[in-house]
Protein backbone atom coordinates (compact mmCIF):
# COMPACT_ATOMS: atom_id res chain seq x y z
CA UNK A 1 0.00 0.00 0.00
CA UNK A 2 1.12 3.56 -0.65
CA UNK A 3 1.40 6.43 1.79
CA UNK A 4 -1.25 9.05 1.10
CA UNK A 5 1.22 11.86 1.81
CA UNK A 6 4.46 10.88 0.14
CA UNK A 7 3.40 7.91 -2.01
CA UNK A 8 6.05 5.61 -0.53
CA UNK A 9 5.24 1.88 -0.61
CA UNK A 10 5.55 0.91 3.06
CA UNK A 11 3.73 -0.30 6.14
CA UNK A 12 0.96 2.21 6.82
CA UNK A 13 -0.57 3.73 9.92
CA UNK A 14 -3.83 5.57 10.31
CA UNK A 15 -3.09 9.11 11.47
CA UNK A 16 -4.96 12.38 11.86
CA UNK A 17 -3.09 15.08 9.96
CA UNK A 18 -4.55 18.59 10.15
CA UNK A 19 -7.99 17.19 10.98
CA UNK A 20 -8.03 14.59 8.20
CA UNK A 21 -7.65 10.85 8.71
CA UNK A 22 -4.98 9.49 6.36
CA UNK A 23 -3.02 6.29 5.82
CA UNK A 24 0.61 7.31 6.14
CA UNK A 25 4.04 5.69 6.45
CA UNK A 26 6.03 5.95 9.71
CA UNK A 27 8.08 9.03 8.69
CA UNK A 28 4.96 10.91 7.57
CA UNK A 29 3.19 9.96 10.81
CA UNK A 30 5.17 12.70 12.57
CA UNK A 31 3.07 15.32 10.73
CA UNK A 32 0.01 14.28 12.71
CA UNK A 33 -1.18 11.98 15.47
CA UNK A 34 -0.86 8.25 14.76
CA UNK A 35 -4.01 6.41 15.86
CA UNK A 36 -3.36 2.79 14.89
CA UNK A 37 -1.76 0.50 12.35
CA UNK A 38 -3.75 0.58 9.08
CA UNK A 39 -5.64 -2.54 8.09
CA UNK A 40 -4.22 -4.44 5.16
CA UNK A 41 -6.77 -5.21 2.45
CA UNK A 42 -7.70 -8.86 2.03
CA UNK A 43 -5.69 -10.72 -0.60
CA UNK A 44 -8.84 -11.89 -2.35
CA UNK A 45 -9.95 -8.29 -2.78
CA UNK A 46 -6.82 -7.37 -4.74
CA UNK A 47 -7.25 -7.60 -8.46
CA UNK A 48 -4.24 -8.38 -10.59
CA UNK A 49 -3.05 -5.47 -12.66
CA UNK A 50 -3.47 -6.26 -16.32
CA UNK A 51 -2.73 -4.13 -19.28
CA UNK A 52 -6.02 -4.20 -21.14
CA UNK A 53 -6.50 -2.17 -24.23
CA UNK A 54 -9.61 -0.04 -24.21
CA UNK A 55 -11.77 -0.40 -27.27
CA UNK A 56 -13.93 2.46 -28.48
CA UNK A 57 -16.49 2.67 -31.23
CA UNK A 58 -16.14 5.26 -33.96
CA UNK A 59 -17.92 6.14 -37.17
CA UNK A 60 -16.10 5.21 -40.40
CA UNK A 61 -14.66 8.12 -42.35
CA UNK A 62 -16.65 7.47 -45.54
CA UNK A 63 -20.02 7.23 -43.77
CA UNK A 64 -21.65 9.78 -46.10
CA UNK A 65 -20.94 7.79 -49.28
CA UNK A 66 -22.02 4.52 -47.65
CA UNK A 67 -25.34 5.95 -46.45
CA UNK A 68 -26.16 7.57 -49.79
CA UNK A 69 -25.23 4.50 -51.87
CA UNK A 70 -27.25 2.16 -49.64
CA UNK A 71 -30.29 4.47 -49.65
CA UNK A 72 -30.20 4.75 -53.43
CA UNK A 73 -29.81 0.97 -53.74
CA UNK A 74 -33.10 0.61 -51.83
CA UNK A 75 -34.67 3.18 -54.22
CA UNK A 76 -35.65 5.49 -51.36
CA UNK A 77 -35.81 9.27 -51.60
CA UNK A 78 -34.24 11.30 -48.81
CA UNK A 79 -37.76 12.17 -47.63
CA UNK A 80 -38.92 8.54 -47.47
CA UNK A 81 -35.69 7.43 -45.85
CA UNK A 82 -36.02 10.17 -43.22
CA UNK A 83 -39.51 8.91 -42.36
CA UNK A 84 -38.19 5.33 -41.99
CA UNK A 85 -35.55 6.40 -39.49
CA UNK A 86 -37.84 8.99 -37.83
CA UNK A 87 -35.48 11.87 -38.55
CA UNK A 88 -35.77 15.11 -40.50
CA UNK A 89 -35.00 15.13 -44.22
CA UNK A 90 -32.45 17.90 -43.65
CA UNK A 91 -30.53 15.61 -41.27
CA UNK A 92 -30.40 12.87 -43.92
CA UNK A 93 -29.10 15.45 -46.42
CA UNK A 94 -26.42 16.63 -43.97
CA UNK A 95 -25.29 13.05 -43.30
CA UNK A 96 -25.05 12.27 -47.00
CA UNK A 97 -23.02 15.40 -47.70
CA UNK A 98 -20.70 14.76 -44.78
CA UNK A 99 -21.75 17.80 -42.75
CA UNK A 100 -23.18 15.74 -39.87
CA UNK A 101 -21.61 12.63 -38.42
CA UNK A 102 -24.34 10.47 -36.90
CA UNK A 103 -24.03 9.52 -33.24
CA UNK A 104 -23.33 5.85 -32.50
CA UNK A 105 -26.96 5.01 -31.69
CA UNK A 106 -28.26 6.51 -34.93
CA UNK A 107 -25.43 4.86 -36.88
CA UNK A 108 -26.44 1.46 -35.44
CA UNK A 109 -30.04 2.12 -36.53
CA UNK A 110 -28.83 3.01 -40.04
CA UNK A 111 -26.67 -0.12 -40.15
CA UNK A 112 -29.67 -2.35 -39.48
CA UNK A 113 -31.96 -0.62 -41.96
CA UNK A 114 -29.42 -0.23 -44.77
CA UNK A 115 -27.43 -3.42 -44.05
CA UNK A 116 -24.09 -1.58 -44.09
CA UNK A 117 -21.25 -1.04 -41.63
CA UNK A 118 -20.86 2.44 -40.17
CA UNK A 119 -19.44 1.73 -36.70
CA UNK A 120 -16.00 0.22 -36.21
CA UNK A 121 -14.19 -0.65 -33.00
CA UNK A 122 -10.80 1.00 -32.48
CA UNK A 123 -8.08 0.43 -29.91
CA UNK A 124 -7.91 3.43 -27.57
CA UNK A 125 -4.93 2.29 -25.54
CA UNK A 126 -2.60 5.08 -24.36
CA UNK A 127 0.08 4.02 -26.87
CA UNK A 128 -2.38 4.37 -29.77
CA UNK A 129 -3.63 7.75 -28.54
CA UNK A 130 -0.07 9.05 -28.03
CA UNK A 131 0.90 7.90 -31.52
CA UNK A 132 -1.99 9.85 -33.06
CA UNK A 133 -1.37 12.95 -30.94
CA UNK A 134 2.30 13.22 -31.90
CA UNK A 135 1.47 13.69 -35.56
CA UNK A 136 1.21 17.46 -35.79
CA UNK A 137 1.60 19.84 -38.65
CA UNK A 138 3.49 23.08 -38.52
CA UNK A 139 5.69 24.39 -35.75
CA UNK A 140 5.17 23.74 -32.08
CA UNK A 141 6.54 25.75 -29.16
CA UNK A 142 9.16 23.03 -28.69
CA UNK A 143 10.26 23.41 -32.31
CA UNK A 144 10.67 27.15 -31.87
CA UNK A 145 12.77 26.68 -28.73
CA UNK A 146 15.03 24.27 -30.62
CA UNK A 147 15.43 26.82 -33.42
CA UNK A 148 16.53 29.57 -30.99
CA UNK A 149 19.38 27.46 -29.56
Amino acid sequence: MHCELCGKDAELFTAVVEGTQLKVCAPCGRFGKVIRRAEQPALAAKKPMRAESAMVEHIVSDYSQRIKAAREKLSLSQEDFAKHITQKESLVHKMETGHFEPPIDLARKLEKLLRITLVEVRDASPAYVREKETKTEGLTIGDILKLKR
